[in-house]
């Protein structure tokens, strides 16, 4: 429960949230709350999207391209004053940490909230935040300060602090144009696809090059500021859990830090917000030894995406803070006010797909479900029939979780993720279901390399155990059975009609489960190749995907996702598995039934996913070239994702050309063998 402040006297009568999807919905949420009105911007794409429905009211900006709709300040301004409104939240991303943009707010004499454009400016240049940073105490990271244009300078830099070093757009965030080299052959790749995907994100090329820390946990500091010199930091976060950069799972506490860490982090992310005359939410993130040794890595003048699990340890609302504080009140908090409460857990559920290299997905959600109940939370923009589109990011909701301990915050989001229900675009659930079922994850032992340690060789589907097998064999069965019973009863039209068949063979991964089953009080015995399996406390509606059950008195969850010409798409532990269920009779016969034809794609270069030819091979047919050869190069989702020749060939056909827009499995190159 969220602390709401004693005065119920608006601080605005209207603001307008310059932002789309979950974070719109989040600030109108608090919005509301408090008496205040909202409105809302929207790009063709978002026409009908639940950040539109939320507000009062709503206002056209343009095409879906963000350049041409949510990066258009002009508009957003004018879009201010036509409805009246008295202030501007810009979420985060698009505008929320552009100097101009703020100055262009208050210029206009409407409050922005969010802190001053110069904290911003300052701030937001990873140069000059790490000159003040220093000047200011905080312990940083060794590297260059100051701007790096060319590549024998990278080069020579990388010679002089020694590998490995971290490439880095100056005026960027969100893990676009970072890299990691490792050698001069990856500086010198990792300098260009940073300076062309930092342009194309934030259309500012500017590099910076420091030490990496290898093995580092990466924390980050909530500090609140208002405009008469008062700030205190709200705790920290764990958000070690990443991949190429981007967070995948947040959690608060984090179980490193001792209080004299804390302390020690939280004072120098509030003398760093002094130094710059910070004056709202921010965040300040560091990097973390295993020896508790930490270094600034720069400062998010914004909300941050991840600040439920804040919220839910602190009982603050982040949003109304940031409201009041922009309307000229005082923090309404000291530092001796903020304490833990438990532990909150978020996961970042994305339309991508992890079996695919995580390579973004787009689409309706035919199917939505959300998981309910006491200690879960979601914020999210979509709802059933939304539309995934490839101009914004594919995140669909945020996923949080509560709990008295780490554990129970852990269970909590397992089980909220066997409920969540996503059909129409590939996910990253069985991913995030597959982290927190790891033993190295639930004692703690977190590292930004965790997720390339855990899976170098990319995310394959969780491995179910022999007990996870046998339960998702007796589910399936049982699914089997009581839509054989539900269908027999409805052409027979009789309500006593006793299913005869009691005993099945269940294909699971290429390996049959003899199952025999007797129906009992309240539910099923199953015994499984021996092994008895009693089923109890069953809720499930036919043909509804959620299925709940107790297996052995232990409460349990699968979905099933479709019917199959022969079985069951099932998803158990976030995965989807194919489960046939035949008599012992088809069974038999199955053994019989030829292999299905594969198709080969050898001689093809296909698109992995959907997305704009950012540049494309200049080779012509018959031109050679050789394995590891950069072929092609796919903008999606702001993110530039380099396709290389898989082996040494020779061109056959280029089928694309440069700034078409492919869709995912589109032909690109063809070879000749």
């Amino acid at each position: 429960m969220l602390r709401t402040f004693s005065s119920n006297k608006p601080v605005f009568e209207k603001i307008l949230v310059a932002n789309r999807g979950e974070i719109a919905c989040r600030v109108m949420k608090t919005a509301k709350r408090m008496g205040i009105k909202t409105v809302a911007v929207y790009s063709d794409a978002d026409e009908n999207s639940l950040h539109v429905k939320s507000a009062d009211e709503a206002v056209y900006l343009g095409p879906p391209p963000s350049n041409q709709s949510y990066l258009l300040d002009d508009k957003i301004i004018e879009a201010a004053l036509k409805t009246g409104a008295q202030a501007i939240h810009p979420g985060y991303g698009f505008l929320s940490e552009k100097e101009s943009f703020s100055n262009l707010v208050t210029n206009n004499g409407l409050a922005f909230i969010g802190p001053r454009g110069d904290a911003i400016r300052d701030m937001g240049c990873k140069i000059a935040s790490k000159k003040i940073a220093k000047e200011a105490g905080v312990t940083t990271i060794p590297g260059y300060i100051g701007e790096v244009h060319d590549l024998d300078r990278v080069i020579e830099i990388a010679h002089e602090i020694g590998y490995p070093i971290m490439i880095k757009a100056a005026g960027g965030g969100g893990g676009k144009g970072m890299r990691i080299a490792w050698n001069d052959e990856e500086a010198r790749e990792g300098f260009r696809l940073s300076k062309d995907e930092a342009m194309s994100a934030f259309g500012d090329d500017r590099i910076l090059i420091e030490r990496y820390i290898d093995n580092p946990r990466h924390i980050e500091i909530q500090v609140l500021a208002d405009k008469y010199g008062n700030c205190v930091y709200v705790n920290e976060r764990e958000c070690s859990i990443q991949r190429r950069n981007q967070k995948v799972i947040e959690e608060a506490p984090s179980v490193f830090l001792d209080e004299k860490t804390r302390k020690m982090m939280g004072e120098q992310a509030c003398s760093l917000s002094r130094a710059v005359g910070y004056d709202s939410a921010g965040t300040v993130e560091f990097i973390v030894d295993p020896k508790k040794n930490f270094f600034f890595l720069e400062m998010n003048t914004r909300l941050q995406v991840e600040h439920p699990v804040t919220e839910l340890t602190t009982g603050l609302d982040l949003v109304e803070h940031m409201i009041r504080v922009a309307g000229g009140e005082k923090l309404s908090v000291t530092q001796d006010d903020i304490k833990i409460k438990g532990w909150a857990m978020e996961s970042r559920v994305y339309a991508e797909d992890p079996f695919r290299n995580f390579l973004p997905s787009i689409g309706t959600l035919t199917r939505y479900v959300q998981p309910t109940g006491d200690e879960v939370r979601i914020d999210t923009g979509v709802v059933e029939g939304s539309e995934i589109s490839m101009y914004y990011d594919p995140l669909i909701s945020k996923l949080c979780t509560y709990g008295e301990t780490r554990l129970e915050a852990i269970k909590n989001m397992e089980a909220a993720l066997d409920s969540y229900v996503i059909e129409g675009v590939g996910h990253n659930i069985p991913f995030l279901r597959a982290i927190l079922g790891q033993e190295r994850y639930r004692s703690g032992k977190l590292t930004t390399k965790y997720i390339a340690e855990e899976w170098p060789e990319g995310f394959k589907g969780i491995i179910l155990n022999e007990n996870q097998k046998d339960d998702l064999a007796v589910f399936t069965t049982a699914i089997h059975i009581l839509r054989n019973k539900r269908d027999a009863t409805i052409n027979n039209k009789m309500n006593n009609y006793e299913y005869k068949f009691d005993k099945f063979v269940t294909e699971i991964m290429e390996k049959d489960y003899k199952i025999c089953v007797k129906e009992i009080e309240n539910g099923f015995l199953f015994n499984v190749n021996g092994k008895d399996i009693e089923m109890t406390d069953i809720c499930w509606e036919p043909e509804q995907p959620i299925f709940k059950a107790k297996l052995n008195g232990e409460k349990k969850i699968c979905q099933m996702i479709n019917i199959l010409p022969e079985g069951y798409g099932m998803r158990f532990f976030g995965t989807m598995f194919k489960v046939a269920v035949r008599t012992p009779q088809q069974a038999e016969l199955f053994k019989y039934m030829p292999e299905p034809i594969v198709i080969d794609y050898s001689k093809f270069l296909c698109a992995p996913m959907p997305g704009m030819i950012f540049s494309i091979t200049d080779k012509k047919p018959g031109d050679k070239v050789s394995e590891g050869e950069e072929l092609c190069i796919i903008e999606a989702m702001k993110m530039q994702n380099m396709l290389k020749a898989p082996k040494d060939t020779v061109i056959k056909k280029i089928c694309v050309k440069q700034g078409e827009n492919v869709g995912v499995d589109a032909i690109l190159i063809e070879y000749e063998d």
